[in-house]
C-alpha cells in the first residue's frame, strides 16, 4: 500500500514535532525555555542562584548532564539532599519547562 504524499509529510512533520519538544534530545521550543525561566526566578533561584552556579553549596545546575531528564524530574519531584520535594507545586508540564531551561535558557540567553 503507497501512501500519498501530503500523507508521508504528515507523518514526518509530526514525528519532527514530537522530537523537538523530548526533554531527553534537550530540544525545546523557546515558549517552553522562557516559561521554565519564569518558574527557575520565582522557586529556584533562592537556592541555585541567578546563574545556576549554585552559591552556597547547592548543585551546580549548569554542569547537569544534558541526557538526564528522568534523573533531574526524580530529583525535583522527590527532593534530593537538601532541596526538598516540589511534586506536590509543579505538574509534570512544569517540570519539562524547568528542565527545558536548564538545559538551554542559559545557553541561549
Amino acid at each position: 500500500m503507497r501512501l500519498s504524499t501530503t500523507t508521508g509529510l504528515s507523518l514526518v512533520l509530526a514525528c519532527t514535532s514530537a522530537e523537538a519538544q523530548d526533554p531527553e534530545r534537550g530540544q525545546f521550543p523557546q515558549d517552553q525555555i522562557d516559561h521554565g525561566a519564569e518558574l527557575y526566578s520565582t522557586y529556584c533561584v533562592p537556592c541555585h542562584g541567578p546563574q545556576m552556579d549554585h552559591p552556597g553549596g547547592s548543585f551546580d545546575l549548569r554542569t547537569f548532564p544534558p541526557g538526564q531528564y528522568a534523573r533531574f524530574a526524580n530529583s525535583v519531584t522527590k527532593g534530593k539532599n537538601t532541596m526538598p520535594p516540589w511534586g506536590d507545586l509543579f505538574p509534570p508540564a512544569d517540570i519539562e519547562a524547568l528542565w527545558a531551561y536548564v538545559v538551554a535558557g542559559e545557553r541561549k540567553k
